[in-house]
């Protein structure tokens, strides 16, 4: 007689099932869970977040080939991570630094100058968020490891530097840990994080600089703000919501800009909209950040079409920073609509 899965305890289920399955695709099934932390430190690792999926599924191939050889000595979550930092390292070999605009070296630039882009040049990915996000703890910490500025900032360190300084500042591995991880003595391993951090240092975020959380109500009130100010066209309001030093740039354009004046003759004399009602947005987050898709009208359809995607940096003091990402590939990723 069958008796309903309702009247018996997950474990009782789960074990019935397992029993059927080889060992190998039940690990598998299990190792799942941990698919969203994954794809994240690959994230951090490569700075692309087609690359982070394509190496998270290489990352569990790999596992399940050698699972045989999985003995137990750590958690299947750390053996996972261990595999996925190789993938990543294996994956980086004469692979460029993926950069943002104003990490190429280059002087901030006049908005009335010629805008170059360039396709060559392996540009940052934004990285969409989890549908189901954990425990708000799990969040906050989740958020500030994948911000688009700590995130650019590792793309300035050795992909070994790299893999050292997430595996021991971010996910806080011991250093014997990490040093297993990557091939290393722990005094190779100590060495390499004392160089990336003192890297980081120079050229990451600042630690005072706090940003608002998407969900907050003084994050709303400021992106709703930013929306209307650009569907209404009113570049005089927009200006109003940036900070002094704020910084605005556009990969794959090479250029970028620093302040609300130039941001906003940048707007006036570059961007194709012409009137208000030419723009239109739509809200999301990425990076643990504030985002929107903007869509523009195509005066031959009269539709809006994908055209950038911002991901913005919202503190007590106004907008610090935004990045307008003209890749709209990117719009599937982030589930955001073909058309409005």
């Amino acid at each position: 007689m069958s008796v309903p899965v309702g009247k018996l305890s997950w474990v009782t289920v789960l074990t019935a099932v397992g029993d059927r399955f080889d060992s190998k695709d039940a690990f598998l099934a299990d190792a799942q869970r941990y698919r969203r932390e994954l794809l994240a430190h690959c994230y951090r690792m490569t700075g692309s977040v087609h690359d982070a999926e394509d190496l998270v599924q290489e990352t569990y191939l790999r596992a399940w080939k050698s699972y045989d050889r999985f003995e137990g000595k750590s958690s299947v979550r750390t053996w996972l991570y261990k595999i996925a930092t190789n993938t990543c390292l294996t994956a980086l070999e004469g692979k460029q630094r993926r950069p943002l605009p104003s990490g190429l070296g280059t002087q901030s630039a006049d908005p009335h100058a010629d805008i170059h882009e360039r396709h060559e040049v392996p540009w940052l990915e934004p990285l969409p968020d989890a549908e189901d996000p954990a425990d708000p703890q799990t969040v906050v910490g989740t958020r500030e490891s994948v911000r688009l500025a700590f995130v650019a900032a590792l793309q300035h360190l050795s992909a070994r530097q790299r893999a050292v300084l997430v595996l021991r500042d971010v996910l806080q591995w011991r250093a014997a840990e990490v040093a297993d991880a990557v091939g290393a003595t722990t005094a190779a391993v100590n060495s390499l994080l004392q160089r990336a951090r003192a890297q980081l240092e120079a050229v990451g975020p600042s630690a005072d600089e706090v940003l608002r959380a998407p969900e907050s109500p003084e994050a709303r009130e400021l992106l709703a703000r930013y929306i209307a100010a650009f569907e209404d066209y009113d570049i005089d309001s927009l200006e109003k919501l940036f900070t002094d030093d704020a910084i605005w740039e556009m990969p794959p354009f090479d250029s970028w800009y620093v302040g609300p004046a130039a941001i906003g003759a940048l707007s006036r004399d570059k961007c194709p909209a012409e009137r208000a009602g030419d723009m239109r947005f739509v809200a999301t987050t990425a990076n643990g950040q504030t985002a929107a898709g903007m869509y523009l009208r195509n005066p031959e359809t009269d539709v809006h079409e994908p055209f950038q995607l911002h991901v913005i940096d919202m503190t007590a003091a106004g907008i610090t920073h935004v990045v307008a990402f003209l890749d709209t590939t990117l719009f599937p990723t982030f589930g955001l609509p073909a058309r409005l």
